[in-house]
């Protein structure tokens, strides 16, 4: 028996895996594709997940394979500058296809001793008191103590754990695809440009390597989005918009996606739960799919090992939905937004034009780049100080960078009084007596995933909120 399987080789499951194999958890990742898949679904890495990545020591590997693009802010396509003073050390969007991000976190988690298992396609999920079985499409099956749905918006684990996915279907799809073009660059950058003051939806660009991204309003919505679209399709909506098809050809993928919005009422039904896609879908404007799905991951990969391994305290589990379920509502409310004002129709546009005026005033901005970039959640851990539930950006300290501190994914006592203790927590947490002209606390307490979880400068208050969060003292 494992003690975790994954269902799902993509961006969240890897990051899921890499989490718990942190902590010595006995990881199967089950992939039903047996390649992985070279469509560019996304594009980048908002600034939070800049962060984890920092927060793992992975962030030099995504540097050198992305391209950094600082200082603009963006919503629904109206391009402002970012607010000065964000709360990060990252304000920049890092641009990385989908491909190179899923291959990175693949080799962290085989790196790091996770079973990978692809050409294996989940067909059943049963738990039971002692664990849950997963039947694989070649008729054998495989037994956990927990497992996680990262497979995706039409999720077979969701489907058989009969969690509900409501939310509004698909009213509009786009066709999107890598292909060549013969038509001269210029001539193409100009036809562009010329869609776009009027259709925001349409874009076809350069991907690299001689190749062009397509992206275009599809016909219909696809009574089976399972089936891809055809080279003919696509060719048919760019000259539907563009007058001129540009001569594509040989693709190298054509993948749908549409505004389907959806959520699911639970992300934990007994021992299984949900991550990424499998939890939520949504219009893809923002490109907040991918990083919501990683964040999903970095903030159940430390509880779920706290509960195999035996400290988890009660309810660590369920803070999983708590905290989670809300972030994806916001997410959702704010990519249909998108959606809408992408629309040629008068009344989005004149919403477009008024809410380009108001993202001037400074208050606007700061608010639409902290929800895109997600460094603005904060998780309500009662009442406190303003810093209390939010994730500590990465600071300076006089050994060196609080991130630095955190690779391996335990919890970290900053202790500027010197005058504090986790005498029988330090299997969990790491104290470091340091300071910083940065934290304005005497002393903060940080769960693995880098939300503040304590601060102040009294030994019995930290001693009432540590098993909280990191369950009874264990003597070490």
């Amino acid at each position: 028996m494992f003690d975790v399987i994954i269902s799902g080789g993509g961006p969240t499951g890897m990051m899921l895996a890499s989490e718990l194999r942190l902590h010595g958890v006995d990881v199967l990742v089950l992939e039903k594709d047996a390649e992985p898949s070279q469509a560019v679904r996304s594009l980048g890495l908002h600034p939070r997940s800049i962060e984890i990545m920092d927060q793992r020591g992975l962030l030099d590997r995504f540097l050198a394979q992305g391209k950094q693009y600082p200082g603009v802010g963006r919503f629904a396509g109206i391009e402002k500058p970012l607010p000065e003073n964000l709360d990060t050390a990252h304000g920049y969007i890092l641009g990385i296809p989908q491909p190179v991000t899923d291959r990175l976190l693949a080799e962290r988690a085989a790196e790091l001793g996770a079973q990978i298992r692809r050409g294996c396609e989940v067909t059943g999920v049963e738990q039971d008191d002692d664990g849950v079985s997963v039947g694989i499409a070649d008729g054998t099956q495989v037994r956990a103590k927990w497992v996680v749905g990262c497979d995706g918006g039409r999720s077979l684990v969701r489907r058989a754990l009969g969690i509900g996915f409501p939310g509004d279907p698909a009213t509009t799809e786009w066709i999107h695809s890598e292909i060549e073009v013969t038509t001269p660059p210029d001539e193409l950058a100009a036809v562009v440009e010329e869609v776009r003051k009027t259709h925001r939806g349409f874009g076809v660009g350069p991907a690299g390597n001689g190749l062009y991204r397509a992206v275009v309003p599809a016909a219909t919505v696809a009574e089976d989005r399972t089936v891809p679209p055809t080279l003919e399709e696509l060719k048919t909506r760019l000259r539907a918009y563009a007058g001129t098809d540009f001569g594509v050809h040989s693709p190298r993928w054509l993948t749908r996606f549409s505004d389907a919005t959806r959520l699911a009422e639970q992300y934990r039904a007994g021992r299984v739960f949900l991550a990424g896609d499998a939890a939520h879908v949504h219009p893809p404007l923002g490109g907040q799919g991918l990083n919501l799905g990683i964040q999903d991951s970095f903030n159940l990969g430390w509880k779920l090992a706290a509960e195999v391994n035996g400290w988890a305290p009660q309810g660590l589990l369920d803070t999983y939905h708590a905290e989670r379920h809300p972030v994806a509502r916001d997410v959702l409310t704010i990519t249909r937004a998108q959606s809408e004002l992408i629309s040629p129709q008068p009344g989005p546009q004149a919403v477009r034009r008024l809410l380009a005026e108001l993202m001037d005033f400074e208050n606007v901005s700061r608010f639409l780049a902290e929800r895109i970039s997600s460094t603005g959640i904060r998780y309500d851990f009662g009442g406190g100080p303003e810093l209390l539930g939010k994730r500590l950006r990465d600071i300076p300290l006089s050994r060196g960078r609080l991130y630095e501190l955190t690779r391996d994914g335990r919890g970290l006592l900053l202790d500027q009084t010197g005058g504090l203790s986790v005498a029988g927590w330090t299997d969990r947490i790491d104290h470091v007596t340091d300071a910083s002209g940065e934290l304005d606390a005497p002393a903060v307490l940080l769960r693995p995933d880098g939300h503040v979880a304590w601060i102040g400068d009294d030994q019995d208050s930290l001693l009432r909120h540590l098993p909280v969060w990191f369950g009874a003292a264990s003597g070490k």
